[in-house]
């Protein structure tokens, strides 16, 4: 597989909260896990009156941080990217504290049904926004400029947010240094993943600030690896399907040897979104109108 440059070691402290660029600080909640890293990171923008960027999860102590944060400040704005646990849960106490909007985009297209391996913290199963933002909608403040930018793929909803006073991204979940994104179907969808990677990848911000981890401070030269790591993960499968393996089943156990049992549920999800996708795209073959964990799969028939 193609080496992904990870970027995993940056300085920081709960309950701080630090400075990273004239516009920006961050506060991360004490909320570390598989699915979290170190935790969520929480970016208040500007100064005076300033927008919030996924205020995480509602912890006492992650509470009193962010009012800390935002003493003598007023919050205009909450931004979130997508609705999982880690991530919006707060958006609301912390927008009626200040009398604020949550933005957000809606409704997962694909709402979960319950019961389902879960390959992520959690869904915020009753998190509306006030205002459902629009792909490209640009939103002001006291001295910053934010872009909403819909990137579906790992969740449907997701969006990621642009400061463009200084051409950097806040990208949710969408790219992290520490790790690959979880995309799971049926919400998400590796078509649009990749799809939207490379609209990321040819926006060339200067710097993107994932929720989880640090900075990823070369963002093309990272994006590139982590688009050519699934196109790796693909070719994999067609050779696995090329082996007579056919069932999704059959090709985790090959591909994962190696990897924990307990894991391959998770990936499993993760070659079923690849093999949506190259259904979708006509590269491998499938009965079944929606593809799924239990069906076969084949190479198409030369044409």
């Amino acid at each position: 597989m193609t080496a992904i440059p990870f970027v995993k070691d940056f300085e920081f402290e709960y309950g701080r909260c630090d400075t990273l660029s004239p516009l920006i600080r961050r506060v991360i909640a004490p909320n570390p896990g598989p699915f979290t890293y170190t935790g969520t990171g929480v970016y208040i923008i500007g100064h005076g009156q300033v927008a919030v960027i996924d205020p995480g999860p509602v912890d006492p102590a992650h509470i009193e941080a962010i009012d800390a944060a935002l003493e003598g400040e007023t919050v205009t704005h909450v931004f979130v990217t997508h609705h999982h646990l880690d991530h919006s849960p707060l958006a609301h106490p912390l927008a009626r504290k200040h009398g604020a909007k949550v933005y957000g985009y809606g409704p997962q297209i694909t709402p979960p049904a319950g019961g389902e391996v879960r390959l992520e913290a959690g869904d915020d199963v009753g998190f509306q926004p006030d205002i459902q933002v629009g792909d490209e909608e640009i939103f002001h403040g006291e001295g910053w400029t934010i872009e909403a930018l819909h990137t579906p793929g790992h969740t449907s909803n997701h969006v990621c947010y642009a400061l463009k006073d200084e051409n950097t991204l806040f990208c949710g979940d969408h790219v992290m240094g520490w790790s690959t994104s979880v995309i799971s179907p049926p919400d998400g969808h590796m078509g649009s993943y990749l799809e939207q990677l490379q609209r990321v990848r040819d926006r060339q911000f200067d710097i993107l600030w994932p929720t989880h981890g640090p900075a990823i401070t070369e963002p093309d030269r990272f994006i590139r690896a982590y688009i050519l790591h699934r196109e790796k993960r693909e070719m994999q499968i067609l050779e696995q399907i090329a082996a007579g393996r056919t069932e999704v089943r059959d090709m985790v156990e090959a591909m994962y040897a190696d990897v924990d049992k307990r894991l391959h549920p998770a990936a499993a999800h993760s070659v079923l979104a690849h093999l949506i996708h190259l259904v979708e795209t006509g590269r491998v073959a499938c009965d079944s109108v929606e593809p799924g964990l239990a069906d076969s799969y084949r190479l198409p028939e030369p044409v």
